[in-house]
């Protein structure tokens, strides 16, 4: 019971010195709050509008070459693959054919007989002097001659074209590059039997990609905004972040039935050939608009479809604008009504400031 009655007296102290401690008044915060509400001074600047157009690379047409075989036969050799970059001239493969024989003997035969036609015009003019022969039948010689020449150069062309020389006894043509570029894709391989030219697939298909085409999609609405010489820039899937500079270098006269756009054609340099045919890309047009007020996408509020801002009217002082909006992008919107020229807008803190006022 003792026990008790001192436990009691030593506690009833620390209750009444708990009490006293929570009625003390807490001591009043000497640190000031710093302000999270930060203006930014407008004015007009020019502002600019973009044009972005869906594009992909091509070879200039007129720079793709089919390779086709010029005779029927059988390919013993083929020495290209695809990716591959190639001379003009360079040997691309063999091909082994029974008309090359049939080219020599025409070209044999012709000489013979080119050959005995100028033994007869020599001796028909010798006739001719001596009074023996008419005027008549020389001239009859003289168109044989011709004839006969005539015959021999086609048939020294046909050899020359099929790439053989006049004393040449191979029956292997050789198949050459006309010009200078890279392989896009190979038709054949080799032991493959090759038609005529007629029902042939080609070869091989060849390309100059330097130069490189860039092909856009415009759509007809936006062709107001767009003219040849523009610059442009274009960024090609593969090179993130580098940007290439042209300019427009032909927009079509007519709409593709299919997309229903027009073709806008930049043409690049493409050294190392970096820019590969159908790699897609995209043409930024850029144009100059006139001047507006651009701000923070922080300062604008859109409550539906009305959207405002505050505007600072005295120091610590702000009130809400209702505003127009132009062009909206990444991280700034254009102003084209409702601000003017050196007014304070609120850039960071609008929110608060919205949610004070709600």
């Amino acid at each position: 019971m003792k026990w008790r009655t001192l436990a009691v007296a030593v506690a009833s102290p620390l209750l009444f010195l708990t009490a006293c401690k929570h009625e003390e008044p807490l001591p009043a915060q000497s640190a000031p709050v710093k302000s999270v509400v930060e203006t930014i001074t407008v004015h007009p600047q020019a502002v600019s509008n973009q044009l972005s157009l869906a594009a992909h690379l091509l070879a200039n047409p007129t720079s793709v070459v089919h390779i086709f075989p010029p005779i029927s036969g059988r390919v013993v050799a083929l020495k290209v693959l695809p990716g591959q970059e190639v001379t003009k001239g360079q040997q691309l493969g063999m091909l082994q054919s029974s008309d090359a024989a049939q080219a020599r003997s025409d070209f044999e035969k012709a000489r013979i007989e080119a050959a005995r036609a100028d033994l007869q015009l020599q001796r028909g003019k010798e006739l001719l002097q001596h009074e023996v022969m008419a005027q008549r039948d020389y001239d009859d010689l003289k168109a044989l001659d011709d004839a006969d020449h005539a015959e021999l150069n086609r048939a020294r062309q046909a050899l020359v074209m099929l790439g053989f020389s006049e004393d040449s006894t191979s029956d292997v043509i050789p198949i050459r590059s006309p010009i200078a570029g890279v392989v896009l894709e190979v038709g054949t391989a080799t032991g493959e039997m090759q038609r005529s030219l007629d029902n042939a697939t080609a070869i091989a298909t060849i390309a100059d990609i330097n130069p490189i085409w860039v092909v856009g999609d415009l759509y007809p609405r936006d062709l107001a905004s767009v003219k040849v010489g523009q610059p442009v820039e274009v960024s090609v899937t593969g090179y993130p972040g580098q940007v290439f500079h042209g300019i427009i270098d032909n927009i079509s006269d007519a709409v593709d039935p299919t997309t229903l756009t027009l073709k806008v054609r930049v043409v690049l340099p493409n050294p190392g050939h970096r820019l590969k045919p159908q790699m897609y890309a995209t043409i930024a047009v850029t144009n100059q608009k006139g001047s507006a007020i651009v701000v923070p996408s922080t300062a604008v509020i859109q409550n539906g479809k009305a959207a405002f801002v505050f505007v600072e009217n005295s120091p610590g002082k702000y009130v809400r604008r209702d505003v127009t909006l132009g062009a909206v992008h990444d991280t700034t919107d254009e102003i084209i009504h409702g601000l003017e020229d050196g007014d304070k807008v609120v850039s960071t803190g609008a929110e608060l400031l919205r949610e004070s006022e709600d």
